[in-house]
């Protein structure tokens, strides 16, 4: 999916994914170090950022849809919170090494060649001690119309996330579940999902 795709999406009035935090991030928050530098790749409209902006985190976010990170920074200044929100694709964003507390990858959903270089990436952004925190849905999405790619190499299993992870971190948490979804138009139902977190 290109950028055109997302601006067209991002474009609808409103919020496409809602401005409440995702649940699974909002309840892991208190894991991360007070203050903390938090990573936010593929953030849209920046609910995720904002709020943890609001809870005192210092939150780096990007998207691809310039549209989507327009809409992130109204929504911080709405909020009058700061959050450093860029415009940026996973293979040109400048990621650091160590720089980071956690990186948060919420539906952060990606084609294989490109799902395995951010996964990197983020493990190489993160202090020693740092978190990844990732929710994504996961094959059992695919009959399911509360939101998620239709293409199933986009979307994420355990074997997947333990490949991807296991080498380089703790696994501290990694669980499939269907849960009750409501996070805007383009998320709302059953989801099946599956939820990461791993310990650099």
């Amino acid at each position: 999916m290109n950028r055109e795709f997302w601006n067209d999406r991002y474009r609808a009035e409103g919020f496409v994914y809602g401005t409440d935090a995702n649940r699974f991030l909002a309840e892991n928050a208190a894991r991360l170090p007070p203050g903390g530098r938090v990573l936010l790749p593929a953030d849209g409209e920046g609910r995720n950022a904002v709020h943890l902006a609001e809870r005192g985190f210092a939150a780096v976010s990007f998207d691809q849809s310039e549209v989507a990170v327009a809409k992130a920074r109204a929504l911080a200044a709405a909020r009058g919170v700061s959050v450093d929100a860029r415009v940026a694709d996973v293979m040109d964003f400048d990621y650091g090494s160590d720089g980071f507390d956690a990186v948060a990858l919420i539906f952060a959903h990606l084609p294989p060649p490109l799902r395995a270089h951010l996964h990197t990436r983020a493990l190489q952004a993160l202090k020693p001690g740092g978190l990844i925190l990732l929710q994504a849905y996961s094959p059992e999405q695919l009959p399911r119309d509360s939101g998620g790619p239709k293409d199933p190499a986009m979307l994420y299993d355990e074997a997947t996330l333990r490949r991807d992870f296991a080498a380089c971190a703790e696994i501290v948490r990694l669980e499939s579940t269907v849960e009750i979804l409501d996070e805007g138009p383009s998320h709302r139902g059953g989801g099946a999902l599956i939820s990461l977190i791993a310990r650099k």
